[in-house]
Formats: C-alpha cells, structure tokens, sequence
C-alpha cells in the first residue's frame, strides 16, 4: 500500500479524537481571530506610525502617540491571546493523544492470544510510548500556529489588497512556489519516516527483550554479540533517520528562501511605484506590506518547519491504527450456564494447526470425568500445552468440538469460561504492587482467613509474617525482590485463593526445589479434591497420583491409564519413567 496513501488516511481516522474537543477547538477558533487581527492591526499601525513621523514632513506627536497606545494594547492582546490558544492546544493534543492510548490498550485486551505470540512486545511498547508521544507533540506544535495563521493570512490578504493590488499579486506569487516546495519534499521523505518509526519499534522491542533476560545473556556470554546486534539495527536506525531528518529539514530553509525573495520583490516594486509617482503608495504601506508579505507566509514556513515532527506523527498514528485494525476476539453474549459446573470435559475430532499448512492435533478424542485429575507427558513439541490453550479458546479448534457438560465452549462465553478455571504456569508472573494485591488479582473479595489459608498451604505464611508491612509489602521492580521459587509459591497461593471450579497446572512447581514440592503436594491434592484438573509435567514424580495419564505424541494419544498400568504396558511411559528414576 502507498505510504502517503495510508498515512493520510490514518489522519482521517484520528480527526474523531480531535473534534471530541469541541470547546476548546470554538475557543481557539476564536482566540485565533482575535490573534491573527491583532496581528495583522498591528503591521497597520507600524505603517501608520512611519507616515505619522515621516510621511508630512513634520511629526504630529498627538497623532503618533495615539497610534502607539493602539499598538501596545494590540500587542496585550495579541500575546494573552496566543497563551490561551498554547493552552488550549496543548489540552487538546495531549488529550487526543490519551483518548487514543486508552482505546488502544483497551483493544489490546481484547486481541487474541495469536497476536501477542506473533508480534514483538517491544513493537507493541513502542506503539504507547514513542508514536503516540510523536503525535501530541505534532498536534500541538500544528494547532499553535493553524487557527490564529488562517486568520492572519486572510486578514493579511484583504488589507494587502485594499492597500496596493500590484504589491499584492507581487507577494502572492510566491504562495504557490512554497506550497510545491513543502508537497515536495514531504512526498520524497515520507518512506523515510514510516521506516524510522518501524526500526523505532525494533529497537526498543531488542532492548525490552534483551534487558529482561541480562541472566541469560551474561550466562551465556553473549554481550559481544548482542552488542553487535544493537550496533546493526541502530546503524540502520541512523541511516534511516538521517535521511528522513535531512530531506524534510531541506523545507524550511528553501520555503525562507522564496519568502526572502518576494520581500525583495515587495520593496522594489514599491519603490518602483512610489518613485513613478503612484500617490496611493507611501514609505509607510511599503513598510507595511513588507511586515505583511512575512506575517502572510509565516504560517507557510512554520508549517514547513514542522514537517519532521509531522510525518514522524503520521507514521506514528498509522502504526497506532495498524494495531487497531487487529482483529479482537469476538464479543460473546453472557449464556446462562447451569451453575455450579460439574467439570466433565470432552475433546470430540479435534483437529488443530498454529500454521495452515502443518497440522499439530488431528482427530483427538478424550473424556475427562468430573473431579478427575488428568496428567499430560510427553516430549517437547507433542501439543500439551497447546490443549490449555485450545480449553480456555487462547486458540480456537480448526474442527471437532471441546465440551464441558455437554456445552460446546465455542457456545460459552470466553470471560466465564476462563474464570471457571485456575491457571498456574511454568511462567510466574507477578505485578508492580502489594503483595496483598497479587495475591488477591483473581478474587478481590477474598476474606483474611482464605488468604492465610492459602499462604500456609504453600508454606509461605511464615516469609510473609516476617516482612515489615507483611501483606501490605511491595513487590516487583521497585520493591521487595524474592527468588523465583517464592513467586511460584505465591501464584500457587493466588490460584488457590481465586477458587476456580477447574484446575490447570502447567509446569507448576518447576521453580521449586524438590523438598517444598513434596510438602505441597498435599495443598495441591486439596485443591484438585473434587475439581476436574490438568495436570502438564515433565517430573513424573508429581502425576503418579492422577486419575488418567496421557501420553501424547505428535498431537496424539499414544498411551493412556493410570501410572501402574502404563508401567505394565512397558511402552512409552515405562521407557520414559526408568530412564528419570534408573538408580
């Protein structure tokens, strides 16, 4: 698609977030009138002030004094006018800008998981912060010149016309020339600056990446080579951004150069016209329409000079569209399920491919009984990750059907069925707050007793009683720091505390030595008590009690039972669990 095409139209699409402004936009509209005629009162006033001094030979200081009154008032106005219109462009562009940071984030929550396993994060940052950023600064550096500049041109013209029509064909010659210049340059370097912004993005999404695992960087004595790699996409973001930089800085200049020639032009017409004897043309209009031809393509010039920050928004504000225009999983009406759930889960004919053309699940059928408790083996690759993300509709089954009680989940809603599940994964996470507050994420409701509860079944209550403010401590980046094990227990405690009706733990105690995983095995065997539960693990020692074991291979079911059977069958599992416990 056309670069200039798209941004254009991504212009478009953001003038809804302008005109929400509606006050402020008829405020500046205004201030803008009054500040372009001040402006444009004030030239008058110069020339008016020159023939007071000069123009009869002698000067009339009653009447210079006047007009000296009338140009300070005009220049209070002028000032206090421009002030109120910064302030109010400054309220709309930030505040346009936070509009659409708001429906962006909010649209990201509602993307599918497909999206962020495809899409750098480091891209997605970049889209919040550098080129929304980008577009507030464009919008308000435009919006201080755009109403009081309309204004001062078409004031500036009737004047100048009013004044002199040859001056004024004279300084409108030079309109259309800055005009091509500006169009110009912009269409040449508008590649440039969707490219800038591109590798923008590439870099912060290298660093995020980068940053947050220094651990395995230097275990693996990889700073040479990362660096090397920066050095690659940051010398491509400085050829980039040079040219763009470059091709638009040539606008302002070249626009000035024209400007500065009409104002020659201006003079020697003038003079031409006053020594010819022209009566109508005095020292003071000439004077006049020199301050007029600068203030009629000033708005011209500032804009051109503003190009840079221009296109730098409009490749922001298609990036920011882009993400947009990302297809959001479809809104599901609340269906009235029969509560609570029983938990009998069915895989009928399942088939499912991440890619088109490479099928991962073909034709899997299983059925989970409620209350029981389903472990999943296998080799890395077999799908048993993928058959969570497919339970909870991450990702949405190419054929077959998945059930619970019967209902079909692609008839249920997303938000009850997630919420009828709890989630514990081999991937902590915990967030920038109070202990108290990520304990609590998925039941803000949850009373004191359930959380101690939960707390001494995964022998945390001790490290938390220890703590100064107890559940009152921060954690994350700016608080109290706690190894990888502990915020393992702590997730495992927050699932707990969320109740969920069914159970997936996914690698769930890989961060924890294997003492404290023993002694927790008997708040996990509380929590599974009477909740349908999957169970994914590579220590077999943690699935021996599970109703049913799957074996899978290959998207498939290769082996199934309990853990004496499949020790019986001497097959996959036999082979597989001697080879963890040989001694």
């Amino acid at each position: 698609m056309n670069a200039k095409k798209t941004d254009w139209t991504a212009f478009r699409q953001f003038l809804p977030y302008l005109g929400k402004y509606k006050l402020e936009n008829g405020l500046a509209i205004l201030l803008g009138i009054f500040n372009g005629l001040s402006a444009v009162l004030m030239s008058l006033e110069i020339g008016r002030a020159i023939d007071q001094m000069i123009g009869k030979g002698q000067v009339d200081f009653r009447g210079l004094t006047r007009e000296l009154i009338f140009f300070a008032i005009l220049i209070l106005i002028n000032v206090i006018s421009q002030w109120l219109i910064q302030r109010l462009g400054n309220r709309v562009a930030y505040g346009a800008a936070k509009d659409l940071r708001e429906e962006a984030f909010e649209h990201l929550n509602r993307l599918p998981l497909r999206y962020y396993d495809q899409e750098a994060h480091g891209s997605i940052v970049s889209r919040f912060t550098n080129d929304i950023d980008a577009v507030s600064l464009a919008v308000s550096s435009v919006f201080n010149q755009l109403f009081s500049g309309v204004s001062v041109v078409i004031l500036a013209l009737f004047l100048m016309f009013r004044m002199s029509t040859t001056l004024a064909i004279v300084v409108l010659l030079s309109t259309p020339i800055i005009f091509f210049v500006n169009w110009s340059v912009a269409k040449a370097s508008q590649a440039n600056f969707a490219s800038q912004q591109r590798i923008v993005g590439d870099v912060s999404s290298f660093v995020t990446e980068m940053v947050g695992n220094q651990k395995i960087v230097k275990a693996f004595n990889r700073e040479a080579v990362n660096q090397t790699n920066f050095e690659t996409i940051n010398g491509e973001l400085n050829v980039k951004g040079q040219k763009a930089q470059f091709s638009s800085s040539l606008t302002n200049p070249l626009s000035r150069f024209v400007d500065h020639l009409a104002y020659v032009a201006v003079g020697g017409v003038g003079a031409y016209l006053m020594l010819s004897g022209n009566t109508l043309v005095t020292i003071g209009i000439i004077s006049s329409f020199t301050i007029y031809e600068s203030q009629f393509t000033k708005p011209f010039i500032e804009i051109s000079g503003m190009i840079t920050p221009i296109q730098t928004a409009l490749a922001g504000l298609r990036r920011t569209f882009d993400l947009l225009a990302e297809q959001e999983e479809s809104v599901e009406p609340v269906v009235e399920m029969e509560m609570p759930l029983k938990g009998e889960i069915t895989f009928d004919h399942v088939d499912f491919s991440y890619v088109p053309e490479q099928t991962l699940i073909q034709d899997f059928n299983f059925v989970a009984k409620p209350g029981e408790t389903i472990a999943i083996v296998g080799k890395t690759g077999a799908g048993k990750s993928t058959l969570v993300n497919l339970l909870m509709r991450f990702y949405e089954v190419t054929a077959g059907t998945i059930s619970i009680d019967g209902t079909p989940i692609d008839q249920m809603n997303r938000d009850q069925l997630r919420q009828d599940f709890g989630m514990v994964l081999q991937e902590t996470w915990l967030f920038d707050g109070t202990l108290y507050d990520n304990l609590t994420y998925g039941n803000p409701n949850a009373s004191d007793e359930l959380i101690e509860h939960a707390l001494k079944k995964t022998y945390m209550h001790e490290f938390v009683e220890r703590l100064p403010l107890k559940l009152d401590t921060p954690i994350g980046h700016q608080g109290l720091k706690i190894s990888d094990g502990q915020r393992q227990l702590l997730t495992i405690a927050r699932t707990m505390i969320s109740q969920p009706t069914m159970l997936i733990l996914d690698e769930a105690t890989s961060s924890v030595d294997t003492l404290t995983e023993k002694k927790i095995q008997s708040a996990f065997l509380e929590m599974m008590n009477g909740r349908t539960s999957f169970v994914i693990a590579h220590r077999l020692s943690t699935i021996r009690n599970a109703d049913k074991i799957l074996v899978m291979d290959s998207g498939q079911i290769v082996e199934q039972g309990s853990h004496e059977e499949l020790l019986e069958q001497k097959g996959y599992y036999h082979d597989l669990y001697h080879a963890q416990f040989q001694s």
